[in-house]
């Protein structure tokens, strides 16, 4: 493709955007980002308050595989722009009465913790890693970076679907290996990472534990904002640009092709590909808005069912707590009642299960000498499920979260506290144009997954591309850096016919 005058602008510099955008000119395609904020990231924005940084979404890199790639397409290596520090134990699992379960890549550990707590288990967990290896095999490796662009890709895969009982939900599956009751929400919370209910998700993402067995669970020194940095100065030495503060208006478009995007400030510039890392509700229902096809797509889309939202805190501390480990899911009274509350009920419950972040214990350089920086996030219902009104409710839920954490895992925690703001579903959906607030945006459903999902390329624009979470694989970054690769890989041979 060298010598190619093809172009190809990327809306949303989020990480599916920039890993599509570095693999777009890494292949001779003249590749310009446009990014509504100030900084690029999406998801992954940093926030630094008082000496402070905090990243404000994705924290757990797992297969750092997906990430190398983007860089050996140059004959480059990510370390050459990030490092990425390992993270052990995976997570501390914390219960209420006191229980704590360390998952790791360590079998020995794993099996010695297992037979503590329940002894009939550990053979149950061996069978149920096996399962797990089987569906990233086939869920994963085979498929998590190939576009389904017709029924007919669905069907060729649905007798391993079948097979591994992809209909059954991740929480039914594990509960087939397991019986503790504890040690269940042990093995099937994963799905909450990438915005799925346990208890609905398809089996299908138990490969996610595999997944952090086989490729562990990594932190970029310097915060997941730190390789975001690296995307970017990769993708500008390849010859790319970015650009920011630029919001894009509308996508123009004649008859079934798109032909530029207009910004906000009225600029226009003609491309001949376009892909979006945008929301997918707000890619065709606001930015194709003057289209058919935008505009019908965009009430199909309305009626998928999202993924939660989430309430994020972040704050600084000027006390260390070297106790408490980098990644902690702290898990409430309740499990599968809070989750059905989360996805299906108007309001918001009075308790909650949390993910703690603690990124000093990890990397110091991330608050100043002799404090520590945290987020801590609660999973809560998106604006479609529940009617809450976060500019009342927010600061009392904060309140409550903080006061929570001081009383059970931070002493003084609010007598320390130098910094602090948060992030609410208002702000998922002003902020990030996310539809409902959703923080993962499409539900990851069975009957929302592969081709069911947003197609990598539109159905109507031959030169209209979506990557993301909203479109396939799903969320988190392996799943979003995968749908890079297979929207790459189809404009990159539409670029060439």
């Amino acid at each position: 493709m060298s010598g190619s005058k093809k172009t190809a602008a990327v809306i949303g510099a989020g990480f599916g955007g920039l890993a599509l955008a570095i693999r777009l000119q890494s292949a001779g395609i003249q590749t310009v980002v446009y990014e509504k904020r100030d900084k690029p990231g999406g998801r992954a924005y940093v926030y630094t308050d008082d000496g402070f940084t905090f990243d404000a979404g994705p924290t757990v890199i797992t297969d750092p595989d997906c990430l190398e790639q983007l860089w050996a397409l140059s004959g480059r290596r990510l370390s050459d722009d990030v490092t990425l520090l390992p993270v052990s134990p995976f997570y501390q699992l914390c219960w209420e009465d006191g229980y704590r379960f360390d998952y790791a890549d360590d079998q020995v550990e794993i099996d010695r913790q297992i037979a503590a707590k329940s002894p009939e288990d550990v053979e149950g967990y061996r069978r149920f890693l096996a399962y797990s290896e089987d569906l990233y095999r086939e869920g994963y490796e085979k498929l998590g970076t190939v576009p389904f662009l017709n029924f007919w890709s669905m069907a060729k895969v649905a007798p391993q679907l079948i097979r591994l009982e992809s209909h059954r939900s991740v929480y039914s599956k594990v509960s087939q290996f397991i019986k503790d009751d504890q040690l269940r929400q042990a093995f099937s919370f994963h799905s909450l990472l990438v915005g799925g209910n346990p208890f609905r998700t398809s089996s299908i993402y138990g490969l996610i534990h595999a997944l952090e067995r086989k490729g562990g669970v990594w932190f970029a020194k310097g915060g997941t904002g730190a390789l975001i940095a690296g995307m970017v100065k990769h993708f500008e030495r390849l010859g790319g640009t970015i650009q920011l503060n630029a919001e894009i208006d509308c996508i123009e478009a004649r008859d079934d092709k798109v032909s530029g995007v207009t910004l906000k400030d009225g600029t226009s510039r003609s491309f001949d590909q376009i892909a979006s890392n945008a929301d997918v509700v707000h890619t065709y229902k606001h930015m194709l808005r003057d289209t058919d096809r935008g505009r019908s797509n965009g009430r199909a889309l309305e009626k998928k069912s999202y993924s939660m939202s989430l309430f994020v805190v972040y704050f600084g501390l000027k006390t260390e707590h070297p106790g408490l480990k980098h990644h902690m899911v702290l898990f409430g009274n309740r499990y599968k009642e809070l989750i059905s509350e989360i996805f299906a009920t108007d309001g918001l419950a009075e308790d909650f299960s949390l993910y703690l972040h603690s990124p000093s214990v990890t990397d110091d350089s991330l608050a100043p000498p002799g404090s520590s920086a945290y987020y801590v996030l609660s999973p809560v219902p998106h604006l479609g499920t529940a009617d809450i009104d976060w500019s009342v409710e927010g600061p009392k839920y904060r309140d409550r979260i903080l006061q929570y954490l001081n009383d059970r895992y931070i002493p003084n925690l609010l007598k320390d506290l130098v910094t602090v703001r948060h992030f609410t579903p208002f702000d998922f959906r002003d902020e990030l144009n996310a539809h409902h607030g959703s923080a993962f945006s499409v539900e990851p459903i069975l009957t929302q997954s592969a081709w069911f999902r947003p197609h990598n390329r539109d159905d109507s624009f031959s030169n209209l591309y979506v990557v993301g979470a909203g479109t396939h694989p799903g969320a988190g970054i392996p799943g979003v850096v995968g749908s890079a690769k297979a929207t790459a890989g189809l404009m990159i041979e539409d670029a060439l016919k």
